[in-house]
């Protein structure tokens, strides 16, 4: 048996277990990315459908997902290859790519405006191993390296890729002790302390999706983007109000089909209310 350190849950494995994220399992008595390089999804993106607004706009980013997660949205958008029941058969269906394959398929497609790799569609975290090997590689060649997140990861494993990260989208889904428990199965606490870290070594972007009659209140946003302005760098200088925040508007999606989605005029509104905090606020999906 062994104890996976990826997140708060530390799932004591038995051999050949699987955890609680589908992505990491337990091997001669060590817990591993059970999806390593199994790749299930692959595309060359704008940069601003990471979204980063403010990090080489205009470009391209190869964008690379496997399966699993550790997190449990009812309203996924990626549920097939994250925490959906069909998540886990990608162990046996998923391609698997090389990090040295990936690499010099992010320099094939430079000519393409590409600017590196993006891990991204489910969580890459539980997959840490692979986007550590990989990283290593795209920024050898010259390239940059982004990670779409929800944070939920020790800061063990956070230190561990920070040398290679250029770049973070970190979803900040809510404010609340309760909204991350009983709503996502998350742990608050840990995103905090997460993005508190990442701030201070490469270039971050949040993310709040919001679900009405859930994380939408006037209140919770004051507090959050009061929150993310406080946050300093390695030197203890305040420069939380240039942290970029995506403020998204929900719509109906997977388990979550009992409400309508988010008024686009509310999202503005929570908007209006977070640039008295912070710089830059953007919103999407309106």
């Amino acid at each position: 048996m062994a104890v996976c350190t990826v997140c708060f849950r530390h799932c004591d494995l038995k051999k050949d277990q699987t955890g609680f994220c589908k992505g990491r399992i337990c091997r001669d008595g060590i817990v591993q990315a059970k999806n390593y390089g199994l790749v299930t999804s692959l595309a060359l993106d704008p940069i601003e459908k990471k979204p980063l607004a403010r990090f080489y706009p205009g470009t391209r980013i190869l964008s690379v997902g496997s399966f699993g997660c550790n997190l449990r949205c009812p309203f996924c958008q990626n549920h097939e290859i994250s925490w959906s029941d069909e998540a886990e058969r990608f162990y046996e269906t998923a391609e698997y790519i090389s990090p040295e394959e990936l690499t010099a398929t992010a320099q094939y497609y430079e000519r393409k405006k590409n600017i590196g790799v993006a891990f991204t569609y489910n969580e890459p975290m539980i997959g840490y191993e692979y986007v550590r090997d990989t990283a290593k590689l795209v920024h050898e060649a010259g390239m940059k390296n982004v990670i779409v997140t929800n944070g939920t990861a020790e800061l063990s494993v956070l230190e561990e890729l920070l040398p290679y990260i250029d770049a973070m989208n970190i979803d900040l889904k809510g404010f609340t002790d309760r909204y991350y428990k009983d709503v996502l199965d998350g742990d608050r606490q840990m995103v905090l302390s997460f993005i508190a870290r990442a701030v201070q070594v490469c270039h971050v972007e949040l993310t709040t999706l919001v679900i009405p009659g859930e994380n939408d209140s006037v209140d919770e946003m004051r507090q959050m983007c009061q929150w993310i302005a406080s946050l300093k760098d390695a030197n203890g200088e305040t420069i939380g109000r240039n942290v970029p925040l995506h403020i998204s508007r929900f719509f109906p999606r997977f388990h979550m089909m009992d409400r309508q989605a988010t008024d686009v005029m509310h999202i503005y509104h929570l908007a209006d209310v977070a640039r008295k905090s912070l710089k830059y606020v953007y919103t999407g999906n309106c």
